[in-house]
């Protein structure tokens, strides 16, 4: 004949065997690790609980209180079993994207002229997350460049990204970012600091020339700037 199990005895069956998808489909936050803490606690709740009715039911009848230690152990019982249980892990946050491809480009119609500046922002996977362009009035190209590349940063920047990997035409610009070149052009020495600041924000950042056709997406958006007047 079977005998009757505890609850702890229950407890620890389910932690073990049971295997909980129902309850991890139900609270996606919750993780398996969280489950079988809280499962582990209220056993361990309930095992004390046990052991302190029979330390009771040992006691001769007429006795005129509780030992101490039982006493703290029916306590120690109680507290653990209104305890809360630990707080499921931090969701990550809505909408962010850990790492992505920043592809830059600036235009100018007489350098200077009408000028405009141009980013597209993709996945790692090549996915395109979004086209960003912005018109700049009268300017010069290589302004045009870096402004295609700051607004890429503070827009990769408010999605929450961790890890950006730029990718740009101008050669000017990635060699100055990447400390080959020297800045000289009075116009450049602030851009090129912001760029910088921007960069340094990333946990990781790769800076990558590429053929003009190989940013043909970013090329279109600084052009489409200039003619929409973005």
């Amino acid at each position: 004949m079977s005998h009757k199990p505890s609850p702890a005895e229950v407890l620890r069956f389910i932690a073990a065997e049971e295997p909980l998808e129902k309850t991890l489909s139900r609270f996606p936050a919750v993780s398996r690790r969280d489950l079988e803490t809280l499962i582990g606690a209220l056993a361990q709740a309930a095992a004390v609980r046990e052991a302190a009715v029979r330390a009771e039911a040992r006691q001769e009848p007429g006795a005129a209180a509780i030992e101490p230690s039982v006493a703290k152990t029916r306590q120690a019982a109680a507290k653990a079993a209104t305890a809360k249980p630990p707080p499921p892990p931090a969701a990550p946050r809505g909408g962010a994207v850990r790492a992505l491809r920043v592809y830059s480009d600036g235009a100018a119609r007489g350098n200077p002229g009408p000028a405009g500046a141009g980013a597209v922002l993709m996945t790692l996977d090549g996915e395109i997350v979004e086209r960003l362009g912005r018109y700049l009035g009268r300017n010069t190209n290589n302004v045009a460049e870096y402004m295609g590349l700051i607004i890429g940063l503070e827009r990769a920047r408010e999605l929450g990204a961790e890890e950006v990997h730029v990718f740009a035409d101008s050669e000017l610009m990635i060699r100055q970012l990447g400390g080959q070149y020297q800045v000289r052009a009075a116009n450049l020495k602030p851009l090129f600091d912001q760029a910088t600041s921007l960069l340094r924000g990333f946990r990781l950042t790769k800076l990558n020339h590429v053929r003009r056709e190989l940013n043909a997406e970013a090329d279109e958006m600084s052009n489409r700037a200039i003619d929409e007047r973005m």
